[in-house]
């Protein structure tokens, strides 16, 4: 089986999909937002990180389709 080679765009978002889930589990286990507690409730920029996190996620599943298909 060939290993898919992974370039830049896969790790940031790998590491963008880290970072949301690590905050996702912050607000579950201890009702605490990190990012919003950071950048501001619902700021401009807590609101673009929220969506870039969203979009590497959205990603994450076409990498993963390319990887189950390999």
């Amino acid at each position: 089986m060939e290993i898919l080679e992974r370039n830049w765009l896969d790790v940031v978002s790998l590491i963008l999909i880290i970072i949301g889930a690590i905050n996702w589990g912050l607000i579950g286990f201890f009702n605490l937002d990190l990012i919003s507690m950071i950048f501001g409730t619902m700021s401009m920029i807590t609101r673009t990180i929220f969506a870039v996190v969203g979009i590497a996620g959205i990603y994450s599943l076409v990498l993963f389709w390319k990887l189950k298909t390999e």
